[in-house]
């Protein structure tokens, strides 16, 4: 047989608790072929991988008769025929709801309300003629049953026997028999509304991710030539140039290559403050041109911008179970067996052996057998999980799995890199000193012989210019001086812009000028000597300055009790400078494996430690840490290594996602609690006679409903940028 192991993707309506993906997992696996499945409840997805020969039909076919209709699907933005039903396969982003139309048009609604109609029609029939109360009741409490039982049937061959589904069947049953009729029907349609309820606090969750991908326009204004034409945003490739009219959203990422205008980011990154850019900038799928008319040049693909990659990374997230939901999992596993013993065990031992009425203690048994169903604890962990995921993501904080988010809230050192992680990155232009010339005037002659370079030193005293409103002049006879700087005439001048030690062998620099350049030394800044002639005119101090939010961030962090450290391969002179400003601890001048080997120290003195990073060189740390969190527009080499990523390099996000851990794991406890807590309470008042069938079942509903609700709670979580 062919060793070569597969993998396909099949869409799975209907699921909306974590005991509809274990028995599609465990009906999955008992396929021929198949050797590991993957289910994502939020996603109405399956991932299964198999060898070539493995039946996806039959996979189909099995899942089907669970009342979960299923079909393979191929990812979004490929070619291709779905291979089982010859159908066309389907796109999975953006394509999350479990039927087509609003909730009330699905399945579970129209059996619900069939249902709830035969049971109005079975009490008037009660009551118009009472001979045919019984029967009426029986065929109101079929419509219902009939679907649960077949499911019941069809899970136990599949290896799930003790599905909720068995337990409603058996309790159901049980009280016809003992001529509890009514109330049986009427358990039957209050457990369907139980389902419908579930799945419409489910569809929620879903619907968040759905709508990140209903930021991207469907068509976009492709520019061919001096031809504008609208086309498929799907279908824009690489290279091509787009329109963005003013109020359209921008098709795809991409780079300006005409135009200038304020681009509102708040649908992907929540900043408030539209950000105004031009040629050369970078743009988003999904952001919005507020001003004027541009031209983007498109750097991804529809199946790899950012809101795609976003959506890939939760959903896989959402496929990768926490520990706490692993525990509970393997915990519902001889719960559930264990509420059938008990069950039988309190319907069978007080009559055997103590003469009690066996109508009573049947009765209460099947009360039990509802109390005991394990949907709002086994529902209580995946659902706060997968909306907390949904809630990161939308603020630009993404998270590989519930595992990831778990731990997060342990975290007790943050170390962190310095150039693009506590710094923008970017050298800008921090002090200018003028000399026998204004300021406005060394910075013009500076710009204009290093206008066109693209070394960074030169594109900070540009951007300087441009920011300043400084005129520019044209400039000649440029050259560059190898290891020293460059050189040029503006308005007939000879101007060069030198290193300080270049400078020195120039001209002579006066005693108090040479002070300052110390100063700025000493601040970890570089120095840029200006000279016009053989007369030193400026000097230029230039450094790569903290993010605006760094400040901040650190302190965030600092109150939740986490400490704080610089790991970074910069020179101590400069790495000292930016930790003295933001106060922090610094270990400079490391090498990769360095940062590694201190990450590893850090954890053996008992720390939980998260590095921080944007580089090739964190990888090997962000490997080792307890957890790697890529800052945004850091290489794809970190992105991949990391366990999270910040989209939106802000430092304050790295609180607010242990924050956002913390959060999560807290509404956790509290489902679990609530849901055992109300599991306890009835069973108590059954035992003792003071509730009976209708009470265990609405406790059963009521608590899966309210840990839903309560796990959902988590869509709205802003972070500290949504207190402010």
């Amino acid at each position: 047989m062919d060793a070569r192991i597969e993998t396909t993707r099949f869409r799975v309506e209907g699921m909306d608790c974590a005991s509809c993906a274990t028995k599609v997992d465990t009906a999955t696996r008992r396929v021929s072929g198949v050797e590991d499945v993957s289910v994502s409840v939020v996603n109405q997805s399956m991932t299964v991988k198999h060898t070539p020969d493995a039946d996806l039909a039959d996979i189909a076919t099995r899942i089907g008769n669970l009342g979960y209709p299923t079909k393979p699907v191929r990812p979004s933005g490929s070619a291709g025929i779905d291979e089982v039903k010859g159908e066309p396969a389907v796109h999975m982003h953006g394509d999350h709801d479990d039927h087509d139309g609003p909730w009330w048009r699905s399945r579970k609604a129209i059996l619900t309300g069939a249902c709830a109609v035969a049971l109005v029609a079975a009490y008037l029939l009660g009551r118009a003629v009472p001979g045919f109360g019984h029967w009426a009741f029986l065929v109101a409490l079929l419509v219902g049953l009939v679907p649960i039982g077949r499911r019941a049937i069809a899970g136990a061959l599949a290896g799930t026997p003790f599905s909720i589904e068995t337990l409603m069947s058996i309790a159901a049953i049980g009280a016809v028999i003992i001529g509890a009729t009514e109330e049986a029907a009427t358990v039957v349609l209050l457990f369907l509304v139980g389902e419908l309820l579930e799945g419409v606090a489910a569809g929620r969750a879903r619907a968040s991710i759905k709508g990140l991908a209903d930021l991207v326009p469907k068509t976009a204004l492709l520019a061919d030539g001096d031809q504008i034409r609208e086309v498929p945003a799907a279908d824009l490739t690489v290279g091509q140039v787009v329109m963005v009219r003013p109020g359209d959203r921008i098709p795809a990422d991409g780079e300006i290559v005409e135009g200038n205008s304020a681009i509102d980011e708040a649908p992907v990154t929540g900043e408030s403050v539209p950000k105004s850019k031009g040629v050369g900038a970078t743009v988003f799928a999904g952001t919005i041109n507020t001003d004027n008319a541009l031209r983007v040049r498109v750097t991804a693909r529809a199946s790899d911008n950012t809101i795609a990659r976003v959506i890939a990374l939760v959903e896989e997230a959402q496929e990768s179970k926490a520990p706490t939901e692993r525990f509970i999992d393997r915990f519902s596993k001889y719960y559930t067996p264990g509420v059938l013993l008990v069950g039988a065990l309190v319907a069978v031992v007080p009559p055997l052996l103590f003469g009690q009425g066996w109508n009573e203690w049947v009765y209460k048994g099947l009360a039990i057998l509802l109390i005991g169903c394990p949907c709002a604890l086994v529902i209580s962990t995946p659902a706060a999980i997968a909306a907390a995921l949904s809630a990161g993501a939308r603020r630009g904080l993404l998270l590989k799995g519930g595992a990831v988010l778990e731990q997060l809230r342990s975290v007790t050192m943050v170390a962190m890199d310095k150039t693009g992680t506590l710094t923008e990155g970017k050298p800008v232009v921090t002090d200018i000193v003028a000399l026998a010339r204004t300021d406005a005037k060394v910075l013009a002659m500076a710009a204009a012989i290093e206008t066109g370079s693209s070394h960074p030193l030169a594109l900070a005293i540009v951007n300087r210019a441009k920011a300043d409103k400084a005129p520019i002049p044209p400039a000649f006879d440029l050259k560059a001086i190898p290891g020293k700087g460059v050189s040029g005439n503006v308005g007939g001048e000879s101007v060069s812009l030198l290193s300080l030690e270049a400078a020195t062998r120039e001209t002579d620099i006066p005693a108090d000028v040479q002070a300052r350049i110390a100063a700025f030394n000493d601040e970890g800044k570089s120095v840029s000597v200006l000279l016009a002639g053989d007369t030193l005119v400026g000097v230029f101090a230039i450094r790569d300055e903290p993010r605006p939010d760094a400040l901040a961030g650190l302190a965030a962090l600092h109150d939740k009790g986490v400490f704080t450290v610089m790991l970074t391969g910069d020179n101590e002179r400069t790495a000292k400078a930016i930790g003295s400003t933001l106060g922090m601890d610094v270990r400079a001048g490391l090498l990769p494996e360095d940062k590694q080997r201190i990450v590893k120290e850090l954890q053996a003195q008992g720390h939980v430690v998260a590095k921080i990073g944007d580089g090739i060189n964190d990888a090997p740390a962000l490997a080792a840490a307890d957890v790697g969190i890529a800052m945004g527009g850091g290489t794809d080499v970190a992105l991949e290594t990391a366990d999270a990523a910040v989209l939106h390099g802000r430092v304050t996000d790295i609180s607010d996602m242990i924050g956002l851990s913390k959060a999560t794991m807290s509404n956790i406890w509290q489902n679990i609690a609530l849901s055992l807590g109300l599991k306890a309470v009835f069973l108590v008042t059954t035992v003792i006679g003071v509730t009976g069938l209708w009470p265990a079942i609405l406790a059963d509903t009521g608590a899966t409903v309210l840990v839903t609700a309560n796990a959902m709670r988590l869509l709205a979580w802003k972070g500290s940028r949504g207190k402010a």
